[in-house]
């Protein structure tokens, strides 16, 4: 008998196959309710999962209020997981004042997107949705972990800038006390001044790009779980961290996450042991050829990108590909140039990467320039001001040694894991073009 004084600890809905014919204590939020002729079903939705509570003469609330059902537990199997809770009491813990502008259990197949985006403060409490956040939290869990095995040291740089860290104009300005600043469009300058000081570094944070796009793989606020390394003999071993690190995240998810993967209808990804390589041009070529897909710019396009990933998942069933060589129109004023067998420098071409998953750019990377006076040059080449870059090519000065990194964006990966058509859906509050709120 349970008084006052000594409550029954409270059991997640995910434990209850342990309490079979036993009295539990659980507390929730009223996900769905029905009321059959005096009997009432409440579904009960709890940090774990879901639960079906049948009783007599209960007084349910509007759904979302938080509420305490303690009953007896026992096996059936049409309830959600195979069991359900006879209600012996129940308490409202605190009630909805009102009904909320979605029923969160039908949203999926009878609510506009943008009405789920316009009432994200109550739709991310449906349970497709916090599965995708909590696969982004094992996520990034695993990015931390898995680097720290490799004896890196977790930093935090400025999200408050004087200039961009790429040269460009995609910038959020903002006023500093009278001065003129931005939003951090990347870490990237940051993190390599750390690389002279902890050799191996990695930061997970937010970053901002003013990029007037409106397409299903952008955000203008997103979290990229950026990483540098010294000490690297060239891009390879850069590629072949980022291969160990996501082999590290993909075995975490299929152990802590795979009951949100199997809710989402989503498969986790093997990745290989060497995921395969191939340089820019030779990639573009790839396509036109055999897909007849003819590719402008100086990039592969969003198909470019999901044929030549339908090319190698089909001939070496790798969801991955890495792309190497970039022109160094095509990256930023710190990549660093290849260099030929006989030492020579080739301007022209970068060591520069992208990674590719299923179709999607995932990943840029490459190695960086070390060398001081390589470094100003390429300032020169870019048009770029030596002023304005001076807090950042000044360490160059110093003994920088070879260097090399990679930047993931947390809700693409995500997204593309989970099979999620937009990115949006897999930020809590994202920020786009068109929405500041909520």
């Amino acid at each position: 008998m349970t008084t006052a004084t000594t409550p029954l600890p409270r059991t997640l809905t995910r434990d209850l196959p342990q309490h079979d014919g036993q009295t539990v204590r659980l507390q929730g939020f009223v996900h769905a309710r029905r009321d059959l002729g005096g009997v009432q079903f409440l579904v009960l939705r709890d940090v774990s999962g879901v639960t079906q509570c049948v009783g007599s003469g209960l007084s349910l609330p509007l759904p979302e209020s938080s509420v305490e059902v303690v009953g007896r537990v026992k096996a059936h199997p049409k309830a959600p997981g195979g069991y359900e809770v006879g209600v012996e009491s129940f308490r409202v813990i605190s009630a909805a004042v009102e009904a909320p502008p979605v029923e969160i259990p039908k949203m999926e197949w009878n609510v506009n997107p943008e009405t789920m985006l316009d009432y994200r403060v109550v739709t991310v409490r449906g349970l497709r949705e916090r599965a995708a956040l909590k696969v982004q939290a094992e996520l990034v869990a695993a990015f931390r972990d898995h680097l720290m095995t490799e004896g890196f040291t977790e930093i935090s740089t400025p999200k408050i800038v004087s200039a961009g860290a790429e040269g460009g104009a995609n910038l959020f300005p903002i006023d500093y006390f009278g001065q003129a600043a931005y939003l951090a469009q990347s870490p990237q300058l940051y993190k390599q001044i750390m690389v002279g000081v902890f050799e191996r570094v990695f930061e997970v944070a937010p970053v901002y790009r003013a990029e007037e796009h409106a397409t299903s793989r952008h955000l203008n606020e997103y979290l990229s779980l950026d990483v540098e390394m010294g000490f690297i003999e060239d891009e390879e071993d850069v590629m072949a961290l980022e291969n160990r690190l996501l082999a590290a995240i993909m075995t975490r998810l299929r152990e802590r996450a795979a009951a949100e993967f199997a809710l989402l209808g989503a498969t986790i990804p093997e990745v290989p042991a060497h995921i395969p390589r191939i340089p820019l041009l030779d990639a573009r070529k790839l396509v036109t050829e055999k897909y007849g897909h003819a590719v402008g710019g100086k990039d592969l396009d969003p198909e470019a990108e999901r044929l030549l990933s339908q090319h190698y998942a089909e001939t070496e069933g790798s969801d991955f590909v890495f792309v190497t060589k970039y022109p160094r129109a095509a990256r930023p004023f710190y990549a660093h140039p290849e260099v030929n067998a006989d030492g020579s420098v080739n301007a022209e071409v970068t060591r520069g990467f992208d990674l590719l998953f299923r179709g999607i750019e995932i990943t840029s990377g490459g190695q960086r320039i070390h060398d001081h006076a390589m470094l100003m040059d390429s300032v020169a080449a870019y048009k770029l001001s030596p002023e304005s870059l001076e807090g950042y090519t000044e360490v160059f000065k110093y003994g920088m040694p070879p260097h090399g990194g990679f930047a993931i964006g947390a809700e693409r990966l995500t997204a593309r894991l989970l099979g999620i058509a937009n990115v949006r859906y897999a930020r809590a509050f994202p920020r786009d073009r068109h929405r500041l709120t909520p």
